[in-house]
This record gives structure tokens, sequence and C-alpha cells, in this order.
């Protein structure tokens, strides 16, 4: 869709924004969908945009008051993807330091400063950015371009929000089903073994969550995090069973598991250092135009002359006195964990260095791909592993604070780049709605804070109850947490020389394989482009994980499939998110599973961790294997793909 030159409202046209009634929902709306992006980050390794389920909640409640108009549901929207970036960013990095068990607990104070530190310098980093990359270079912005069209079809009247609640509710009794009730597996899973040398596995999880993550990020997105998976599990496992022998680890599936956790994985961390490097290449004309843009806007700052209202962004000394405000707290932070002065100012210069950088590398990226595919953990893993090997080289392999050290630097990394990429989508829609940007900025704030002053509770909650990392007989229940047990395996590995170097090179000479396939597509005019980071997350990810995103990917196809057929079109099958009724219902009720199912499973943490038991709930003593749960997902695949057909015939 072109960029909206004329705004939807416009500039010489004011209509309440910050009210507060939509301060109050903002805020509230970023806490539960924090929350909820936290849990299934943690699970599966992946988080989605909440802007367009945020604007339909937005919608059906301030209809509820006798005033309220479309600017007022932006603002609310905004508030909300706010808070579920932060969610992001404090997932990839924060249980690291628990898994490296350099953290017990998640300290509240700790967690909720660098959290809320990381998220606000992200959202002031994007101010100067703003107008380079929206009003400028016009790029695209896919999400902020769907939750405008969506906020438009809204005020005409519609009743979209029934989709939203329909996918909660079955998303929440599915996983009080299996998780809770404990009547079905939560995995079907298969291995097979030939003398030692040959090896098959196949799996996939049975969380309707990750059957509509896969329907939102598209088949494509999902045919190459599949395509990672295989790479990892039906040719890297098998090669290295051929050449070390079977592990002796119980049973066929588990053997796999040891080597995919002790080697293949780290094949994705490679992969993603790559993917990372060649975000920074491929874009750096563009970044240096959006850097130079925005330092421009600094120095102008009192430039003079009206604004237009739609124009109108937070002051930039304001902007310049709250980054200086923000390294103080972090500071502090930074040396109270570490207790060295010298190792403090360096990781402080560090982390302004590389959240400035990357928060321009995020916008950006989000401009051109959107935020699903923006490279946050890859960019945070550079960070760590660039951080790591620095603070290697200045205080040596001795220093058991080092690797602590790198991780904190990557988690305000992370969140300022999560939170950069996420409020330039909803800028984007603001843009094209006619909103004004300092106001947007104004409740990104607000999210931001609600949900830095949760975040801590929430992830002290789950790791109470479940724990995080590998399944041990300690924790049988624990959150993978992929991205987070990268970080911390790649921070501890630099220091103690433990990281398997090998299956690294790898990884990166598969990124770079990969880059040369998608330079080849790009030439000969291809549709289908390969970002190698899309693949790199499949390297890491389990492959029951993967295999389930396929599946969603293919509802998605098949949704595609048959909206072209009717009219007549069969060359573009891919499914893009859009401002059709079809789509929409289709997204939004896979945004109801992903929300009803990451809710429950917060809930459900709660008696856990007071009985210190995953079976607190458990109705039956011993379940009824995976085939309920084939059944249910199947069920669910197909009521998908019926509510979007259904949609599209109306």
């Amino acid at each position: 869709m072109e960029d909206q030159h004329k705004p939807y409202i416009s500039a010489d046209k004011k209509l309440p924004e910050v009210t507060v009634k939509a301060f109050i929902l903002g805020a509230i709306l970023s806490i539960i969908l924090s929350a909820a992006n936290a849990y299934l980050g943690l699970f599966a390794g992946m988080t989605v945009s909440a802007s367009i389920p945020a604007a339909v909640m937005s919608m059906a409640i301030l209809k509820l008051f006798k005033t309220s108009n479309i600017l007022e549901n932006n603002i609310v929207q905004t508030a909300a993807s706010a808070g579920e970036s932060v969610a992001a960013g404090a997932i990839f990095t924060f249980p690291a330091l628990i898994i490296m068990g350099y953290w017990t607990d998640f300290s509240y104070l700790e967690t909720m400063l660098i959290a809320l530190c990381g998220g606000v310098l992200g959202v002031l980093f994007t101010i100067p950015l703003r107008s380079a990359l929206i009003v400028k270079q016009k790029l695209l912005f896919p999400e902020g371009v769907a939750t405008a069209e969506l906020l438009k079809t809204g005020e005409k009247g519609g009743d979209s929000v029934k989709y939203l609640v329909w996918g909660a509710l079955l998303g929440a009794g599915i996983k009080v089903a299996e998780a809770g009730f404990k009547l079905w597996d939560s995995v079907a899973e298969a291995a097979a073994v030939a003398g030692n040398k040959a090896y098959l596995y196949m799996g996939m999880n049975l969380s309707p969550a990750l059957i509509a993550v896969g329907y939102i990020v598209g088949v494509r997105i999902a045919f190459l995090v599949f395509a990672g998976g295989a790479i990892s599990w039906w040719i890297a496992i098998p090669i290295y069973m051929a050449m070390n022998g079977m592990p002796e680890a119980g049973n066929e599936v588990n053997a796999g598991y040891d080597i995919w956790s002790e080697q293949i994985r780290y094949l994705g961390v490679g992969a993603m250092v790559v993917g990372g490097l060649w975000a920074l290449i491929s874009l750096k004309d563009s970044l240096v135009f959006a850097v130079k843009s925005g330092l421009e806007a600094i120095k102008n700052k009192e430039a003079g002359g009206t604004v237009l209202r739609t124009e109108k962004d937070a002051p930039m000394s304001w902007v310049i006195i709250a980054i200086g405000a923000m390294i103080v707290p972090i500071f502090i932070i930074y040396i109270r964990e570490i207790e060295d002065v010298t190792i403090t100012i360096l990781m402080s210069i560090l982390m302004i260095i590389a959240g400035f950088l990357f928060s321009a590398v995020a916008g950006y990226m989000a401009g051109l791909v959107g935020s699903s595919n923006n490279p946050i953990s890859g960019v945070t893993i550079a960070t760590i592993l660039t951080s790591a090997l620095i603070l290697l080289a200045l205080l040596g392999s001795g220093a058991e604070k080092g690797p602590a050290a790198a991780i904190l630097i990557g988690a305000v990394v992370c969140c300022a780049a999560a939170i950069a990429g996420d409020n330039m989508q909803d800028l984007k829609a603001g843009h094209i709605l006619g909103a004004t940007p300092y106001q947007q900025q104004i409740m990104q704030m607000v999210g931001v804070v609600s949900a830095a002053v949760t975040i801590p509770l929430v992830l002290q909650l789950l790791n109470t109850a479940y724990g995080f990392g590998p399944v041990t007989e300690a924790q049988p229940d624990a959150l993978a947490a992929p991205q987070a047990t990268l970080m911390a395996s790649v921070a501890e590995g630099v220091f103690t020389g433990n990281l398997p170097w090998t299956m690294v090179y790898i990884g990166m000479a598969i990124g770079v394989a990969i880059i040369f396939v998608d330079k080849f597509q790009e030439s000969r005019g291809s549709d289908f482009r390969v970002p190698v980071l899309a693949v790199a997350v499949g390297l890491y990810l389990p492959f029951e994980l993967d295999s389930a995103i396929m599946l969603g990917g293919l509802i998605a196809w098949a949704v595609s499939r048959y909206q072209n057929s009717n009219r007549g079109n069969t060359n573009d099958a891919d499914f893009k998110v859009a401002s059709e009724s079809s789509n929409n219902a289709g997204l939004l009720f896979a945004s109801g599973l992903i929300t009803g199912e990451a809710l429950i499973g917060i809930l459900l943490a709660i008696p856990v961790a007071i009985y210190g038991s995953s079976n607190v709930l458990a109705l039956v003593s011993e379940s009824f294997g995976s085939l309920p749960g084939l059944i249910v997902i199947l069920g669910v695949s197909y009521m998908m793909y019926g509510i979007a057909k259904k949609a599209f015939k109306k």
C-alpha cells in the first residue's frame, strides 16, 4: 500500500487524543499484552506485534463511552504495543542471568529499572528518526499500515472483536485442559535410529498459540523457520551422530535433543551473528541517512517556524536531557551488580553506542519487513558476543562477572531496539491517521512504564512455577527460553572457552550461503526472498516449535489461495496482513488464541508456584497421550481457515 500523503484526520482538525480513559486503558492493555508476550516468547522463542489486537480491544471498550474517536483508539494501541515490546526485550535477556546462576531470583528493582531505562531510551532514540524514516523515506511499515486501516474500518462500524474473543476463549480452554488438567501431552514426537548412524526425528508442539504465530507471520517466513529446523534436525544431527555415535540418553528422542542442545543449536548463533552484521552492512547508506537526519533534527531544535500538528515531535531539548538522565540509573545498576568502576564506565559507553545504532537498525528494518521479522535477537546476540569479547580482552578469562556484564549490556540494547521497531510502526499508523506525534510519544512512555513495573513480577512467577531452560527432573515443565539460553551460552562460552566455535563457524557459513541465495533471488526479480534471520531462528528453535509454526503458515497459505482463486488471480498466493475483513478475521482469531493461551499459562503458574507441583490441577494420574491434542489442533486449524473463508465470502 502506498504512503498516505493526506492524513485521515487533517492537521487543522484537533481531536482529543491523550484522554483520561485512553491513558488508563492504554496502561492496562500494556500490562496484559506484555505479560502475554512474555509467556509466548519464553515458550516459543518468538513474539508477535500487539498493535492490531490492542486496536480491536480499544475500539470495543471505547464504544461503551459516549464520546470516543479514532485518534483515541490509536493512542491506546500505541501504549499497548510499547508494553509488548518491553516484554520482548526482557525475555530475550533477563532469564539468561537465572540460567547462568548469576541470579537465583529476579531482583525487582534491577529488572524493572533496566527494562524501564532500555524502553525509554528506545522511545527517545526514535524521536529524531521519525521524520527521516516515515516522512522523508516513506518506508512501508506493514503493521503500522494494517493497524491504521483496521482503525479506519472500526470507525465505520463492525464486529471484528468477536473473532478476538472467540480465539481467546478457545486458546484459554485448550491451555487449561492440556497444562492444567493434564488431559494430553503437550508434544507429539517420535524418533528412529538405525545402527547408531541414521537418525530421523519428527515432532510438533500441540499449542494453538504456535499455530497462530505461523498464521500471523505467513507461509514464507514460516517455511524459512521450518527450513532452519530441517537443517538442524534432518541434516546436522544425523551427520553428527554418524560421525560421533549416538549418546546414551535413554531413548532416541532424548539423544537428538542432547546433541541439539550441546552442539547443533550453535549453528543458529553463527547464522544470527552473520544476519545481524548483514543487516548493518546492507542498510548502511539508509542508516547513515537516518542517523544524520536525526542529528540534524537535534541541532535544529530551535529552527522556528510553524510546525503542523501532525509533524510535532517531543522537543529535542527534552530528548537530550532524558537520554542523559537515563544513563545515571543504568550506571548505578551496573556498578551495583559488577562492583568495578572501570567495567561499569565501559559497559555504559558500549550500551549507549550499541543502543542508538541498533535502535536505528530496528526502526529501519521495521519499515522494510515489519516488526515480526525484525532482527532483534540477532543484533542482541551480536551485541553480547562483541561486548563479551571486549570485556575478555580487558579483564581476562578469569573475570567471574564478565558474562553477566555482557548480558546486562545486551538487556538494555535489546529493550531499546525492540521498542524502537514497534514504536516506528505506531508512529506510521499515526502518520496515516493524522495523529499528533508527541502525544503518541507520551503514550509510548506510558506503555513502557506500565510494562516495566509489571514484567519483573511476571518473570519471577514463571521462574518459580516452571523454570527456564532445558527440561529436567527438577523442572519438568520448564519454559525453553531459547534466546535467553543462547545468550547465556554465548556470554559464558566466550569467558570459559567452552563455546563450540566449530558449530558457530559452520553456522556463520550457513548464514553467508543463505545471503548468497537471497541475493540471487533478488537478482532474478523473485518475490520469494530468503532473509537469513528467519532461517537462523529455525536453526536454534526446537523442531517441535518449527513444525507447529509451519502448520500455521500453511493455513495462511490456504486462506490466501482461496481468496485469490475467487478473484481469478492465482499468481500471488502468499498471506499478507492487509485491510481485508477476511485477513483481519483470521488475524484477530489467531491473536486471540495467543492472548488466551498466554494469559492462562501465567494464571496457571500461580497455583503451581504456591503448591510447588505442576500437577496441582491434574484430573488424571496419567495423560491420554498426544492423540487428543492432535485432534484438538486439527480442529483449531480447520476453524481458523473457516473463519477467514467465511469472512471473505461476506
